[in-house]
């Protein structure tokens, strides 16, 4: 991925609002399913991650990247993005 894809996909997640919140339960089965599913239909997936979470968001990006088989935009502070672009019907037009 190109530092200008990154750059679009970095814009559009500034205004999405997160659509998933890891607590102190950490990263369970449970919730990377759920994420993998979302990024299915969604393509870009903005996480939360709260306060009384023990995990370092970085960790937490770079596992869900591998188990979800997505591109880990950025992590900013408690924010995870992550970007899989879809197979069919591609709603995300990165620029090339």
């Amino acid at each position: 991925m190109t530092s200008k894809q990154r750059a679009y996909l970095k814009s559009i997640a500034q205004t999405t609002e997160p659509i998933f919140q890891i607590g102190k339960n950490g990263l369970t089965p449970e919730i990377t399913e759920a994420i993998l599913l979302a990024l299915d239909a969604r393509e870009l997936v903005k996480i939360s991650v709260l306060n009384n979470c023990l995990e370092d968001p970085k960790d937490m990006c770079q596992v869900l990247s591998e188990r979800t088989h997505s591109v880990p935009v950025q992590v900013i502070g408690k924010k995870i993005v992550l970007y899989k672009p879809a197979k069919k019907n591609a709603k995300i037009k990165l620029p090339s």
